[in-house]
This record gives C-alpha cells, sequence and structure tokens, in this order.
C-alpha cells in the first residue's frame, strides 16, 4: 500500500461540547487556527461542526515527527485546559491518508 509523498499522517478527532457549551466550544476551536498556523509541521488543519454539539478535527503531517509533535502541543493543551466545554474525553485517533486532493 502506498500513501501520498507529501502528508502520509493524520489525526481525526470528535469532540462533543457539553449541555450549553457547544457556542463556547466552537469559539475555541475557531480560535485554534492560530495555534495551528503556528506549528510548522501541521500542514492541513480543519475544525468543523456535524452537529450542534458535535465537532471534528482533521489535520495532516508530513512525517511522524510533526504529527508527534502536535499530539502535544498548544490546542491538545487547549482542550485539556477547558475540559469543562467537553461533554465526553476527546476521541482522537491517528490515521494514515490514503489520498488527497490539495491545491
Amino acid at each position: 500500500m502506498s500513501t501520498p509523498a507529501s502528508l502520509p499522517y493524520a489525526f481525526v478527532a470528535k469532540i462533543v461540547a457539553a449541555d450549553g457549551q457547544h457556542d463556547a466550544l466552537a469559539d475555541l476551536l475557531a480560535g485554534a487556527v492560530a495555534l495551528a498556523n503556528e506549528e510548522e509541521g501541521t500542514i492541513v488543519w480543519f475544525a468543523v461542526r456535524t452537529h450542534a454539539d458535535t465537532f471534528w478535527i482533521f489535520d495532516a503531517f508530513p512525517d511522524e515527527a510533526a504529527r508527534d509533535a502536535h499530539a502535544n502541543g498548544a490546542i491538545v493543551a487547549a482542550l485539556m485546559a477547558n475540559q469543562h466545554l467537553l461533554g465526553a474525553a476527546p476521541e482522537i485517533l491517528a490515521a494514515d491518508v490514503l489520498a488527497s486532493k490539495l491545491p
């Protein structure tokens, strides 16, 4: 199996807001793009909402070192510092990018 040479490593995270906290969590995630922009190895980063209280982060990296740095970085720290916004622990899954389309 081959993977794209440019961004073969990723994370997919499901984040559920605590009751009444969906707007605050949305604001936190929207603001986290500034933190993602500071991470040299985080090439692709998305925060999306699929339901009023259900959010997802998808990000991709050129190598495992960049993915590991992100896992120990400011965005995860911000989520852990704001656990009162979360309805459950985030489900963070390491993933392999099988194909991609980027500009």
